[in-house]
């Protein structure tokens, strides 16, 4: 069989995973994407290009469940099936826009949980999973300004990125100190026109007083589409350098 690389997405169903996903759909790659649907163009793209696919449905808030998954799945991989390995953990979400002292509790675990115990759960899994794998590694965390940035009525969102970007810089810490590290990098990709952003422009600015800065970023077409970013998110995956800063971002490169 030609040389396959590995790689695993997650939120690759919409938005920026989903054009990722479309763009890793090449020859010698095997693409696994982990979201709570299914994206039945994803498979109808996979088809016509014969690249392996999976899908794999889970709801990321259950991140034990998913890096059980993760984890057995890999197991059941020879460690020599791929030429490379690598994970990208770019699935978020954001609660209902409003000040913490308004928040739900429920949706404030939910957040967090999507946002940042899913990606270490999984990370954590396939690491240890592909430790003997004798190919190159990556992790590539998808993280936002915001996570460096505070924001108000935004403080779930923003912790989780925060939390993504210190949990890198320490995990590039200990995978520095191992003969095959993995290379790990906290991406910001930009301001993209997604869902997301369409959740921040319309919120009352009551709510949200950075309401009208978000609908000047629509109104000024100054936001990147998801295919652009997508672009850009892999062509950062790809340097050779790839690592050397465990928090950094596209607008920097």
């Amino acid at each position: 069989m030609p040389p396959t690389q590995l790689f695993i997405l997650t939120g690759a169903s919409r938005g920026m995973g989903l054009a990722m996903a479309q763009q890793l759909l090449k020859p010698h790659h095997t693409v696994v994407c982990i979201a709570r649907h299914s994206n039945p163009d994803l498979t109808a793209a996979a088809m016509a290009s014969d690249v392996a696919l999976e899908q794999w449905q889970q709801d990321l808030s259950r991140g034990q469940a998913a890096a059980e998954h993760l984890r057995t799945w890999l197991k059941k991989q020879a460690p020599d099936a791929f030429t490379s390995a690598t994970l990208i953990n770019n699935a978020g979400v954001i609660p209902r826009i409003t000040p913490l002292s308004d928040s739900d509790p429920a949706d404030l675990a939910n957040a967090l949980r999507v946002g940042l115990e899913a990606p270490m759960q999984l990370t954590a899994a396939f690491l240890h999973a592909t430790a003997d794998w004798a190919v190159p590694r990556k992790v590539l965390n998808i993280s936002s300004g915001l996570g460096r940035r505070a924001m108000a009525s935004q403080a779930a969102y923003c912790a989780a990125k925060a939390g993504m970007d210190h949990f890198t810089r320490c995990l590039a810490l200990d995978e520095a100190a191992k003969p095959h590290g993995a290379k790990v990098c906290s991406l910001a990709p930009g301001v993209i026109d997604t869902d997301m952003q369409v959740q921040l422009r319309g919120a009352p600015t009551a709510d949200f007083p950075d309401a009208p800065n978000f609908a000047h970023l629509k109104s000024g077409g100054l936001l990147t589409s998801p295919a652009d970013a997508a672009t850009r998110v892999l062509a950062w995956l790809d340097r050779a350098d790839f690592g050397t800063q465990p928090v950094a971002d596209v607008r920097e490169g």
